[in-house]
């Protein structure tokens, strides 16, 4: 109420403020003005509901999700490669694979789960890990220690090896692809003696990775956020992409160019969230499935937005600018997480209205927020939740949530009534219903879900796959895509997708020197501790202080030991924290975990072009003793 502390209103007074603020602004700035940041934790159908109440109902222009964080890379990679944003795996291909490739990727620290699976694998599969960091997965492989960003020149060099020993499929290639002829002659100024300085390997180990691969008879390359959080980060994924096509490991066990997500919706979110894409990777440009959309959802045709959404970095330079007033966030903690914290922090001041929706009132954006809706939590309602292998999965509520609380679900539905668009959704009265209608809006898309009866039925089969479409039977368990070489592009044929390398952003110079790598340290800590922080037993896993990994070499040149209390600073802000000493990280590079709240005050907000997703990975920093 303008006094700067948050006090308890009943649900009324909170919707009729929610409904006010918005009009107003809406009114006296035009629908732009307003927009929401949506997240990957929430069930599908409440993407669905936020996305169609939001959008189609009060006009928003603009909204993205937190999946822009860390999925937009895969998510735009597939779409232009394979025609169709479509993770090709199972997990059952981790226990097929007689060489498996990580790349960015500390399977088993941030994936324990996915990592068990890769010691089922009866074929005792060569590991290769490629990572600046000598992560505890590089530990458990072959470890190739690239300098931070050598990545794509590094996978071009190996592509450029394969195609000169002849260690390529010519069938497969002229069969299900198109471009390579063009990415072969791409590949000309990549020879490993080309690269090898600006990579970071020796000539030799370039050749031995390509050698690996070739006598693999399965191999799957697997990918999470050291690849997606980059500069160049869609045209790195599509190396990797590159690599199984040339090499013919796509729609068998064991094979594919793989992404893995973390949340636990992020595939929902990528699919149904309705942000900068229509439900179920149709488009906004298109008027058939403008049409399609208003008649599942039961809206005016012209309600459906024509162009796309900003996405999150636009958004937020549109708040900076002070073109959106008001800004809806559910379910994530931008102030935390966002690249570049600071500027994110001046962006939220600039706001007319602020609303928070989500489980925790002491959220870093909770705390800046004009209104907080609390929102339930896992277990305290229903939903599908679709995971990286494309499995749709439903979550039943145990027990309702505590005090006035509500699911999202029933907070949509609260704000559409009082919105007065009540009646456009009147046929949603439960999250299955809305999950219907979902099915309903994949039907003939890649993601064909029609033949999903209902909650009843992903219970009876543990989750169900897409697609699967309408009068499907007798379907297997565990389903890759493209076992028989067709892809969604319009002639059925992959692309080869490629570019020339880029500088980073942001690199060292002789003030500072040193690169900040970034990641997940502990399985005891997810992102921004919003729940994990809560659980003794999970503290006692990590280190609860703020703590920076240099190598020695380093350390010796700057003066300090490990246990020694430093500062961290990069161009825009720096942090304290106690030196970590060790050969984990290359000399000239240092590491901070992601989950402590200063780390993002240091990062450089640097996109890639083509997904939008922030450059977390990569920024100079210098080290000096506190």
């Amino acid at each position: 109420r303008g006094h700067g502390e948050l006090e308890p209103v009943s649900w009324e007074r909170a919707l009729r403020a929610f409904v006010e603020r918005f009009r107003d602004i809406a009114d006296r700035h035009g629908p732009a003005a307003t927009a929401f940041l949506s997240t990957g934790q929430i069930p599908t159908e409440e993407m669905v509901y936020l996305g169609a109440l939001a959008r189609f109902a009060m006009g928003m222009r603009h909204g993205d999700g937190n999946t822009r964080q860390c999925m937009a890379t895969a998510a735009t990679a597939y779409k232009e490669s394979f025609g169709f944003d479509a993770p090709p795996y199972s997990y059952g291909d981790l226990e097929e694979s007689d060489v498996i490739v990580l790349v960015g990727s500390n399977l088993c620290i941030a994936h324990p789960i996915l990592w068990a699976r890769i010691c089922a694998n009866p074929h005792r599969p060569r590991i290769l890990v490629v990572d600046p960091r000598r992560t505890e997965t590089a530990m458990a492989g072959e470890h190739y220690a690239i300098r931070p960003k050598g990545d794509l020149p590094f996978f071009y060099a190996v592509a450029r090896e394969l195609l000169d020993r002849g260690w390529i499929d010519r069938d497969y290639i002229e069969a299900h692809t198109e471009g390579f002829d063009a990415f072969a002659a791409h590949l000309q100024g990549f020879a490993p003696e080309a690269v090898s300085e600006r990579v970071g390997l020796a000539p030799e180990a370039i050749r031995t990775f390509a050698e690996a691969i070739h006598r693999g008879r399965r191999v799957s390359f697997w990918w999470t956020m050291g690849v997606n959080q980059g500069h160049e980060a869609v045209r790195t994924a599509q190396a990797l992409i590159d690599l199984a096509l040339m090499t013919g490991n796509m729609g068998r066990p064991g094979t594919g160019a793989n992404s893995i997500t973390g949340q636990c919706n992020a595939m929902g979110s990528r699919l149904f969230s309705n942000t900068t894409c229509l439900f179920a990777g149709r488009e906004f440009g298109s008027p058939v499935d403008r049409a399609r959309i208003a008649e599942v959802v039961g809206v005016p045709p012209d309600r459906i937005p024509q162009q796309e959404s900003l996405a999150y970095d636009e958004i937020l330079d549109e708040v900076r600018a002070g073109r959106i007033k008001g800004l809806w966030v559910v379910a994530t903690n931008s102030a935390h997480s966002w690249i570049a914290r600071g500027e994110l922090e001046q962006a939220l001041e600039r706001l007319d209205f602020l609303v928070v929706q989500d489980m925790y009132d002491d959220t870093e954006t909770a705390r800046r927020a004009d209104l907080v809706l609390p929102a339930a939590g896992w277990g305290e309602k229903e939903g599908t939740f679709i995971n990286s292998e494309r499995r749709v999965g439903v979550v039943r509520k145990l027990r309702r949530a505590p005090g006035l609380a509500l699911a999202d679900f029933h907070i949509f539905r609260l704000i559409a009534e009082e919105w007065g668009a009540g009646s456009w959704f009147e046929k949603w009265c439960t999250p299955e219903d809305v999950f219907a209608a979902t099915c309903e809006m994949t039907r003939g898309q890649p993601c064909d879900m029609t033949g999903i009866t209902g909650y009843e039925m992903l219970e009876r089969e543990g989750g169900v796959q897409w697609p699967l479409s309408e009068g499907c039977s007798g379907f297997a368990e565990e389903r890759r895509l493209f076992e028989d070489g067709r892809y969604f592009r319009a002639n059925g044929r992959a692309l080869f997708c490629f570019e020339s390398p880029r500088p980073a952003p942001d690199s060292p110079d002789a003030k500072h020197p040193l690169v900040l790598l970034t990641g997940r340290d502990s399985s005891g800590r997810w992102h921004t501790q919003t729940r994990t922080r809560r659980s003794a037993v999970l503290r006692e896993l990590y280190r609860d202080e703020a703590y920076v990994e240099i190598h020695p070499a380093d350390a010796a040149r700057i003066g300090i030991a490990s246990g020694d209390r430093v500062r961290v600073s990069s161009r825009r802000d720096s942090l304290l924290a106690t030196a970590a000493v060790c050969e984990t990280v290359p000399e000239g590079s240092v590491y901070l975990p992601m989950h402590d709240a200063g780390t993002n005050r240091l990062t450089f907000a640097a996109f890639d072009p083509y997904s939008r997703q922030p450059s977390y990975k990569y920024c100079a920093v210098r080290i000096d003793p506190a």
